[in-house]
């Protein structure tokens, strides 16, 4: 009753957003206020009128001829600009909502059980869908499960769960024959870009990789527009609670573009998106919206192309084989012409773009792509990003600066890695894996983000990992591989101003300056200072969108 209450409350909040009202004014004061400015890095108070900041500096400064404004006192706690996510998926957080979770989930049974009491609340006959297992928590070898495992809890309704990364699939045998996939049958042949995996017999086990998964996904019945509205009001909740005012939304049809333009049309959007459309969207997009779009909640200016799968199940793309599978190098989605073809057409259509990439290989046939298309069409706008940018050799970390390219990265990607990844990799590779501070000593430019929901919302999550290199509970000492954190200043900014500029919204947000829109977050304590081992310890008081609140805690 109590989460219903408070969910309510918050539709209630949204339903009153909308653009400041003329003369909405407000000083906060009586805390530490972090600018993310290098002019003024710190201040004591701000004051914020019709949706803006309008001044920044001691108390005395702000509350000059301002005495009769309403004021905030912070009672000491600390202000730092609000967080944007540079790499997330906001309607798969709202999708995952809507599934099972198995994140954190430490056994093939664990999954089951869960699954077994999930089910109980669906309608007879749907699909039982979840998202978050991880065979590498489950101890043992590390190996793949099977449809097998799910099929004595589910021999006739249909089960498919997607890996914590979003880049492989666990179906039951229900689920390979409602997708027309003969289970005692050799299984189909590879595809580009995917594989399904087979038995000593030539048969799918069930677990199909990257591409492959749609031999199942495109089976499973399409949800509805209430589905997807609900999916979104969950999603939009859960950023507000965890500070963030903006996300980069990393991939997304543009059905689910409109469906962001209702929601802040009606008031109901309580957080900035820079959205990424798919590359064979690239030509309607245009056609249609030549300038992109730039409305005031919502920014589309550019594309999300995949070069290669993840690490966790091989599908990232190496130079050489996979230490702990030799032989294997992952897989490229899509072969160098092809996506030299799809940069440069994004690229003079005025479309920034932005490559996932994570094995050496995929990172430097996305590089080769960008410096030749860059050549041949100017760039376009420029700031092209490689997101995710996680096993780079030391000769292509130095491109990224030479070129001018973004590394969108997610610190808490190597915390949830390290356990493994020195297996996939050997010692060598690491040294160019999850190199935050070659990146930036080398000259780049770093976005932050969570790429939730593979990892949690929370970006204090990312901003521990980046600066101590280690898990929630603090391990291993010293943080992994930890002559490559970043510092405080480093990590902060690369969730707002960096995190801003990626998405080319600099001059509007990102840092607490005149002029610019009042998105604030409030903390429970100083996340600059603390000990390392407090961070966590941090929650979120409040949350600002043009100076309105929208989440308060309690």
């Amino acid at each position: 009753m109590v989460r219903l209450l408070a969910f309510a409350l918050f539709l209630v909040a949204l339903a009153a957003l909308a653009p400041a009202a003329s003369g909405q004014r407000l000083v906060v004061h009586g805390g530490t206020v972090y600018t993310v400015d290098a002019a003024r890095p710190t201040a004591q108070a701000f004051a914020v009128e019709d949706g803006r900041f309008v001044a920044v500096g001691t108390e005395a400064e702000v509350l000059a001829g301002r005495a009769d404004w309403p004021r905030m006192d912070l009672d000491g706690q600390t202000v730092t600009p609000g967080l944007i996510d540079a790499h997330a998926h906001l309607m798969g957080l709202g999708q995952a909502l809507l599934q099972a979770d198995l994140v954190g989930t430490t056994s093939k049974a664990e999954i089951v059980d869960r699954l077994v009491a999930f089910a109980e609340t669906l309608p007879d006959g749907a699909w039982v869908t979840g998202r978050g297992w991880d065979q590498n928590d489950w101890g043992g070898d590390g190996g793949f499960p099977t449809r097998a495992d799910l099929d004595e809890a589910f021999p006739d309704r249909p089960v498919f769960l997607g890996r914590v990364d979003g880049h492989a699939g666990w179906a039951n045998t229900a689920a390979m024959r409602a997708a027309g996939l003969d289970p005692d049958a050799p299984a189909p042949p590879d595809m580009e870009g995917g594989a399904v995996l087979r038995d000593d017999r030539g048969r799918p086990t069930g677990v199909f990789v990257d591409a492959a998964e749609g031999l199942i996904q495109n089976a499973i019945p399409e949800p509805d527009l209430a589905f997807a509205q609900e999916a979104l009001r969950r999603a939009l909740q859960e950023t507000a609670r965890y500070g963030l005012t903006g996300v980069h939304e990393a991939g997304t049809p543009l059905a689910s573009v409109e469906l962001y333009r209702q929601f802040a049309a009606s008031g109901q959007f309580p957080i900035r998106v820079y959205a990424m459309i798919t590359p064979d969207e690239i030509g309607p997009f245009c056609d249609r919206n030549p300038a992109g779009i730039a409305e005031d909640r919502l920014r589309v200016r550019s594309v999300k192309v995949y070069a290669d799968g993840a690490l966790g199940s091989r599908g990232a793309a190496l130079l050489a084989g996979y230490a702990d599978d030799p032989g294997n190098t992952g897989l490229l989605f899509r072969q160098p012409d092809a996506l030299q073809a799809t940069v440069r057409a994004a690229m003079a259509c005025g479309l920034q773009v932005n490559t996932h990439a994570i094995g050496d290989r995929a990172n430097q046939v996305v590089l080769d792509a960008y410096e030749t298309a860059i050549e041949r069409t100017g760039g376009g706008p420029g700031r092209h990003r490689v997101e995710h940018a996680q096993i780079l050799t030391l000769d292509d970390i130095e491109r990224f600066a030479e070129l001018g390219v973004i590394a969108s990265v997610q610190p808490t990607h190597a915390t949830s890695d390290m356990p493994w990844a020195g297996e996939r990799l050997g010692d060598d590779r690491l040294r160019g894996a999850y190199a935050w501070r070659r990146l930036i000593d080398a000259g780049a430019r770093l976005a932050l983000g969570s790429d939730f929901p593979v990892e949690r919302v929370d970006p204090l999550l990312g901003f521990h990992a980046a600066v101590t290199r280690q898990d929630a509970d603090d391990r291993p000492a010293g943080g992994w591989y930890g002559n490559q954190t970043l510092t405080r200043a480093e990590a902060l900014k690369g969730f707002t101003l960096d995190a801003a500029y990626a998405g080319f919204m600099e001059d509007e947000v990102g840092s607490i300056e005149p002029g610019k829109r009042a998105d604030f977050v409030v903390l429970s304590q100083d996340v600059m200072a603390v000990p390392p081992e407090q961070i966590l310890d941090t929650e979120v008081v409040a949350t600002y969108v043009d100076g309105q609140a929208v989440y308060e805690r309690d």
